[in-house]
C-alpha cells in the first residue's frame, strides 16, 4: 500500500533517447557534447526496458536553473572518462517549475544521454526545513537526495548521488563496484574532523538527543558523493529516520548546516568507507567566504567544489581559484560571444 509520502511524491518520468529541438527560455544555452560511445570490453546492458540489469550504472544528481552549468560539467566528466558510458543512466530531480526547459537542455546538450527526469514535490520538506548560515542549503531541492528511494523506481536498487558542483575525472564504474558490505551508504568519511561542531549547544545539551551518538565511531562525510542501496534503505525506512531528526530541527535548531547534520546523526559510525580520492571536497572554501583552496594530499579521482565559491561564477568574474582550471575544460556553457555559433 503506498504510504502518505508516496501519494505526495508526484513522479514526473520522461525517458528520452532522442534529440529535441528548440531553446530553453531562459536557461542558459550549452554546447552539444560529444557522443561518446562503449569500448569494445563493454556489456551490453538492457538499458530502459530493464532498469535492474546488473551491467547499469545509475547516477542521480539534482537540476535546477541556479546549478546548471554546473550539472552538465558533472554530466560530460563522467561520460568523458567512463570505461562503458553508453551503460550509465541518469536520474535527474528537477522541481516542477522549469521542468521541461530543464528537459530541453539535458536533450540538446547530451542527445544520446540515457536519462529520466523526475518532479520532487518542495511541499515534502517545506515545513521541515530552518534557515542556515547559506541561503543555498536551504533550498528545499537540496533535501531531494533524502527522498531518493521514494522517487527512483523499485528496479533501481542501487545508486550514486552527485552533488551538482563537482566533475570526475576517473572511470565511474570504480566507484559504482565497491562493496557497501552490510551498510545501506558509502562514501568517503573524514575521522579527524570535528564531529562536535556540526551541532548546536541544545544539541549536546539535551542529553536523549547526545546519546544517540554514544559507543558509535562518528565520523564525518560529505553528503555530495554517496553511494546508496537503496533496496535496504525503503526496508529500514531511512527517509522516516531523517525526517524525524528533521522535525526535532525545526523545533530546537540543534544544527546549523542544512541537510547534512541529519545524514550524520543517522549513518553515525553506520558508513561504508570509500577512498578519499572519490570526494577532494572543499574546493569552494567555506560556506561564508568561499575562499581558494589547495587539493587534500593523495591521488584523485573526483574534484568537489563545496562551499560558497563556484568555479563557474570565480571564472566569469576574472577573479578565478588556481584549482577553478580544472573545471574549465568540462564547461559546455554557449558564452554570448559564441551563441551564433553551429
Amino acid at each position: 500500500m503506498p504510504t502518505a509520502r508516496h501519494l505526495l511524491l508526484l513522479l514526473f518520468l520522461v525517458t528520452v533517447n532522442f534529440p529535441y529541438g528548440g531553446t530553453a527560455g531562459e536557461l542558459p544555452a550549452f554546447r552539444e557534447a560529444t557522443a561518446f560511445r562503449n569500448g569494445r570490453g563493454c556489456p551490453r546492458a538492457a538499458r530502459f526496458s530493464s532498469l535492474d540489469d546488473r551491467w547499469l550504472i545509475h547516477i542521480a544528481m539534482t537540476l535546477d536553473a541556479t546549478y546548471l552549468r554546473g550539472s552538465v560539467a558533472g554530466v560530460f566528466s563522467v561520460l568523458q572518462h567512463a570505461s562503458c558510458p553508453e551503460n550509465i543512466v541518469f536520474h535527474f530531480i528537477a522541481a516542477k517549475r522549469g521542468h521541461d526547459g530543464l528537459r530541453r537542455v539535458v536533450t540538446t546538450t547530451f542527445p544520446y544521454l540515457s536519462f529520466r527526469l523526475y518532479h520532487f514535490d518542495s511541499n515534502l520538506v517545506k515545513g521541515m526545513i530552518s534557515y542556515s548560515i547559506r541561503q543555498a542549503l536551504d533550498q528545499p531541492l537540496n533535501y531531494a537526495r533524502i527522498y531518493l528511494a521514494d522517487l527512483l523506481p523499485s528496479a533501481v536498487g542501487r545508486i550514486i548521488y552527485f552533488d551538482s558542483d563537482l566533475i570526475v575525472v576517473d572511470d565511474v564504474a570504480k566507484l559504482w563496484s565497491i562493496d557497501l558490505g552490510n551498510h545501506v551508504l558509502g562514501a568517503p568519511e573524514y575521522c579527524h574532523a570535528n564531529f562536535t561542531s556540526y551541532f548546536t549547544g541544545s544539541f549536546w545539551a539535551n542529553r536523549a538527543y547526545a546519546a544517540s551518538l554514544k559507543g558509535k565511531r562518528a565520523c564525518y562525510f560529505n553528503t555530495g558523493v554517496m553511494v546508496i542501496d537503496l533496496r535496504k534503505w525503503r526496508e529500514g525506512r531511512y527517509t522516516e529516520r531523517l525526517e524525524s531528526w528533521m522535525r526535532v530541527q525545526k523545533r530546537y535548531r540543534i544544527y546549523e548546516l542544512g541537510s547534512l547534520p541529519p545524514f550524520l546523526l543517522v549513518f553515525a559510525g553506520d558508513v561504508e568507507g570509500v577512498e578519499h580520492r572519490w570526494n577532494q571536497h572543499g574546493l569552494g572554501g567555506d560556506n561564508l567566504e568561499g575562499l581558494c583552496r589547495d587539493l587534500h594530499p593523495g591521488p584523485v579521482s573526483l574534484l568537489h567544489w563545496s562551499g560558497k565559491g563556484k568555479p563557474w561564477l570565480r571564472l566569469d568574474s576574472k577573479h578565478p581559484c588556481p584549482l577553478d582550471s580544472l573545471w574549465a575544460p568540462y564547461d559546455l556553457f554557449r558564452h554570448s560571444s559564441l551563441l551564433s555559433d553551429s
